[in-house]
């Protein structure tokens, strides 16, 4: 490892601030290498990655299974639009339609890109299926959603860091409070096309919702008409315990949204799932992507998918999940005030009056552990579903280091 003198991290990341835009605040380190849950940096010093990037490295860095199916794509063919059809696009949409319960998959390439074709679609079958007047279709969001940053999408954002100066806005969007049936069932009327929520709210600090909470969704919207869109991207595809966050109260939504996870830390690859006659809409011209379904990213998504067709990842969060939570718990009092999530994923509280988030996630680099603070004094723990025990007691110990609970 070089030396505090030699080391290359504070001219990398100066040369980073130079020559782009200000829209994160990264932590100052600056990684080279990868591999399963750790990570190098340009001085090699090595982190235990928590954060797996907002969940998109579910599998771990450079699983050989993924990497090997990218290798071989790439010796054979990348790209060829949507204008034509490629070898690996219908096992892909095949498999990733069985794996969600419904009958079709659009793929596209951004969480972002799902979400908003998502809120197309569920226009469209308002329009065309329900019988809402042109122009008048509506969609319930929740308070302290994060859906994505386009310009639709922070149009219903309550967070004004994501919202403000963008304006103006999109309308045609109903914000009621995350978990409140009664608000939902109140904000609902004919107009109303369809609810979308996360199952779970992860950039709000990994809240979950009260028991019951999603299965009455469900009930509502099949009582109203009204689309139960899930929005899975962070959620989804084994980070909890289940294949997907909806899955722990046996909810099926209109529409699954996936993204992250889904390219396996390779590629970006997202889709949205549904039944034939909610994706069945859209007809030629009406929506598409250059990107969305390539055959790198079907090549990836395919071994992706049948990583979760196995249930070993599942089975490992919702384990591993359980020691995490139980060691987190144990910091409650002691410089933690809340600690929230299900399976490998976790919304830590920090006491105000120890330190912010920040200053812990900072306290942690130093350490050698990787992960990210949330709305001040809040931070993600989201691991590799293929870390250890030992790792995560390793990771815990550090936390209460840091925060002098040890």
């Amino acid at each position: 490892m070089n030396s505090i003198v030699d080391s290359r991290t504070p001219s990398a990341v100066a040369e980073a601030e130079r020559y782009t835009a200000h829209n994160y605040h990264p932590l100052p380190v600056v990684i080279a290498e990868a591999e399963g849950c750790w990570v190098t940096d340009v001085d090699g010093r090595r982190y235990l990655d928590f954060l797996s990037g907002y969940s998109a490295l579910n599998f771990g860095h450079r699983h050989p299974g993924l990497i090997a199916a990218a290798h071989a794509q790439l010796d054979k063919l990348t790209l060829t639009s949507r204008a034509f059809i490629h070898d690996q696009f219908a096992e892909f949409c095949q498999r990733l339609a069985a794996l969600t319960g419904q009958d079709l998959v659009l793929p596209m390439n951004t969480g972002a890109e799902a979400v908003e074709t998502a809120i197309k679609v569920a226009r469209k079958w308002g329009y065309q299926v329900k019988g809402v007047p042109d122009g008048q279709a509506k969609i319930i969001v929740a308070a302290d959603n994060f859906h994505g940053r386009t310009t639709t999408i922070i149009s219903f954002s309550t967070d004004e860091d994501a919202r403000a100066d963008f304006g103006p806005y999109t309308p045609g969007f109903e914000i009621v409070p995350y978990g409140d049936l009664e608000a939902l069932a109140d904000a609902v009327d004919e107009y109303t096309v369809a609810v979308l929520l996360e199952p779970i709210q992860g950039e709000a600090g990994v809240l979950v919702p009260p028991d019951g909470y999603l299965s009455g969704v469900r009930a509502l919207c099949s009582q109203r008409n009204v689309l139960f869109l899930a929005d899975e991207i962070q959620s989804g595809l084994a980070r909890t315990g289940r294949t997907f966050a909806v899955d722990h109260e046996d909810v099926r939504p209109d529409m699954h949204i996936m993204g992250k996870a889904l390219g396996g830390g390779i590629v970006p690859v997202s889709a949205v799932a549904a039944s034939r006659e909610v994706l069945g809409v859209l007809q030629p011209g009406q929506h598409g992507s250059t990107f969305g379904g390539n055959p790198l990213a079907c090549a990836v998504g395919i071994e992706v998918v049948k990583l979760l067709e196995t249930g070993e990842y599942q089975k490992r969060s919702t384990e591993l999940g359980g020691l995490l939570h139980e060691q987190l718990r144990a910091l409650m009092g002691r410089g933690v005030t809340a600690v929230r999530g299900r399976g490998l994923w976790a919304g830590v509280d920090i006491d105000p009056g120890v330190m912010s988030g920040r200053q812990a996630s900072e306290k942690l680099m130093a350490r050698g552990m990787l992960a990210k603070d949330t709305h001040g004094t809040t931070i993600r723990l989201a691991p590799p579903l293929v870390i250890e025990e030992d790792e995560i007691s390793w990771a815990v110990r550090q936390l209460a280091e840091v925060i002098g609970a040890a």
